[in-house]
Formats: C-alpha cells, sequence, structure tokens
C-alpha cells in the first residue's frame, strides 16, 4: 500500500479529512501514469521553511511549498514536501480563500512537480495552475 504521511515539524498542525485527501492524492498521482510509493507532507513555520530554501536551494525567500523528489525510478514517486503553515494563512486571506482551499491547492502544487509539471515560466504556470484547478474540482470532500 503506498504511504502518504502528514507531520508537523516546529508547528502543531492537524489535516483535516486526512484519509480522503489521501485517495485524492493517490488518484490523482494515478490518473496522471505515475505509480505512488512514498509521500510524506512536512507542515512547518515560515522561518523552517526558509531555512531549507536557503540550505538546500540556495534561494533567501519565503515560499509556501518545497519539494524534493527522492525517486529512484522513473514514474515511481518518493517525495518529502515541505508547506509553510505561515504562507497558507497569509495566502489564503490574501486571495479571499479558506485555509483549506489554499492547503489543498498547495499540496497538489508540490505534487504536480513530481509529476513533471513547472512554474518558472508564465506558459508553465498558466499550466499548472489549470492543472491545480482540475484536481482541487475532483475533491469531492
Amino acid at each position: 500500500m503506498p504511504a502518504i504521511s502528514f507531520f508537523e515539524e516546529d508547528i502543531i498542525y492537524k489535516l483535516k479529512n486526512k484519509t480522503a485527501v489521501r485517495k485524492w492524492l493517490k488518484d490523482n498521482i494515478e490518473a496522471e501514469g505515475f505509480k505512488l510509493k512514498e509521500l510524506n507532507y512536512i507542515f512547518c513555520s515560515d522561518d523552517y521553511l526558509l531555512q531549507i530554501n536557503q540550505q538546500y536551494l540556495d534561494h533567501d525567500t519565503y515560499t509556501d511549498v518545497v519539494t524534493f523528489d527522492n525517486s529512484e525510478e522513473e514514474g515511481v514517486i518518493v517525495s518529502d514536501i515541505f508547506i509553510s503553515i505561515d504562507r497558507i494563512r497569509e495566502n489564503a486571506s490574501k486571495f479571499k480563500v479558506t485555509e483549506e482551499h489554499e492547503l489543498h491547492r498547495v499540496i497538489i502544487h508540490g505534487a504536480l512537480h513530481l509529476l513533471g509539471y513547472k512554474d518558472k515560466s508564465v506558459t508553465d504556470k498558466q499550466k499548472m495552475t489549470s492543472k491545480e484547478d482540475f484536481y482541487l474540482d475532483k475533491r469531492g470532500f
């Protein structure tokens, strides 16, 4: 059975609907033709994620998500995805959506990176956002 796990690093945060989120992610990953082996989501603070961004990516900026692809075989997902709950809360307010909706957007965004989607160019960002919206609309919870 593929493992999707949720952890907190330097904060206390409990994800709602864990079982439904796991099924949603697994279904979406398989729909893209990938096999899910292990996917870990680590919820943390802005400061914690900033340290990761600086240490591993040489970026000195706050971000909402950092995805590490640990896969050793093509088409098989093994990953750690770090998400700043501080950024989720701020962006939810900024974009006038619920925190849960913004968190789900970032959760699927991190997974989409593992599936080959990029977001550096305008065109890639548009494709990524479109795919996020597509999968967000598939949530049944």
